[in-house]
């Protein structure tokens, strides 16, 4: 297998640190986390003049279109959702038994709305809405393309606004990652047919010719959290591995983990009070029938998971995370539809693949006009 991607796990002077490996156009960078700072003083100029620009254009463009020929060719329907909601698919975890206020660990973005005393929040996943229009009958697999906002500093794999590929549909846990990796292989291959010149400009034809293989079955290996963690301890000697928590589990144990399998990773069997609330428990307890897809020399670029059925379970679990009830009610009562079927979906970061894709020094370059933290502009 010829995998490859942007980053290196590396320990120097006793110091974790993530080395970008560089791409046809961009130098190597030791230790990206000193990245901090982004100049776009000139962003107008250099869309005018900066041949990148272009072919990102171009790339940008063909995985709109490859997304959407793949849905079709799976019977998914694209939906018009909200991007305004009171509903936070993330709305913070609960670590070490401890439960986080409601609004500690979510982060979302929030504006006033006409004159309601209450604020608003900017979505930061179409999930739920996408499993609402579940419930029209005869609708059975669904998908949306979509800004999401989330409140947290940019930095070499975070913006603070990016687009979302999202998925829900009546399937099971295993065909669920099924299709979110024939995404990935469907949109990868469009690309090598359809944009070869614009790949060029960032990647060597080696790298080019791998993408037609590198989401094969034989690329993937799928392992439990609990397996990942055991990996690294045994790599590492580190004894906060021994932990059965994702507090120490970050971009460089992703990218490490990948290193050590040489392969991209589905892990399984997150702690499930660590992870989103709607997820299902799955067979062994405390853990959550859910799966993330690690891309190798990379990051998380698809999460996904199975969605809890049961209605008072739900109800337990949005107690549990400290979730108002009142905002929570649309989501609660589709437990109560009497042709309620379980479902399952996943959610890809469109910058985070095309910053894997095409070997870029952060996900910054993986967009035209980046949001983060900073003022915006242009």
């Amino acid at each position: 297998m010829n995998l490859y991607g942007p980053y290196k796990a590396k320990v120097e002077a006793g110091k974790n640190i993530v080395n970008y490996v560089g791409n046809n156009v961009d130098l190597a960078i030791n230790d990206i986390s000193k990245l901090t700072q982004y100049d776009f003083t000139n962003r107008v100029f250099e869309l005018a003049k900066d041949e990148r620009y272009f072919h990102l254009h171009k790339i940008d463009n063909a995985m709109f279109f490859a997304t959407i020929e793949y849905f079709k060719s799976i019977g998914a329907d694209w939906c018009n959702l909200p991007l305004t909601t009171l509903m936070i698919s993330s709305p913070g975890e609960v670590y070490a038994g401890q439960t986080l206020d409601y609004t500690t660990d979510t982060l979302p973005v929030d504006t006033s709305w006409f004159n309601n005393e209450r604020k608003i929040f900017l979505s930061e996943s179409s999930q739920f809405y996408l499993e609402l229009r579940l419930l029209v009958q005869g609708v059975d697999k669904v998908f949306s393309i979509y800004n999401s906002f989330r409140k947290e500093n940019a930095d070499f794999s975070h913006l603070s606004e990016f687009q979302h590929i999202e998925f829900e549909g009546h399937v099971d846990f295993q065909k669920n990652i099924n299709i979110s990796i024939e995404l990935l292989a469907y949109i990868a291959d469009y690309l090598v047919k359809n944009t070869r010149r614009n790949l060029e400009y960032f990647l060597t034809h080696e790298e080019i010719s791998s993408l037609s293989e590198t989401f094969k079955n034989y690329s993937f290996e799928t392992l439990t959290f609990k397996e990942a963690l055991s990996i690294l301890y045994k790599e590492t000697k580190n004894p906060q591995y021994k932990e059965h928590s994702l507090k120490h589990f970050g971009s460089w144990e992703e990218i490490k983990l990948t290193e050590l399998i040489g392969k991209h990773a589905i892990i399984t069997e997150y702690p499930i009070l660590e992870i989103p609330f709607y997820h299902n428990e799955g067979s062994k307890n405390g853990t959550a029938e859910n799966a993330d897809i690690v891309l190798y020399g990379y990051r998380e670029v698809i999460g996904s998971g199975v969605r809890i059925t049961n209605g008072d379970t739900l109800l337990k679990k949005s107690k549990i995370f400290n979730l108002p009830e009142q905002d929570y009610a649309p989501y609660l009562e589709s437990r109560q539809v009497d042709s309620y079927q379980t479902s399952a979906g996943f959610g890809m970061g469109w910058q985070r693949f095309t910053h894997w894709l095409l070997k870029l020094p952060t996900i910054v370059e993986a967009s035209h006009i980046p949001r983060g933290h900073w003022i915006p502009k242009p």
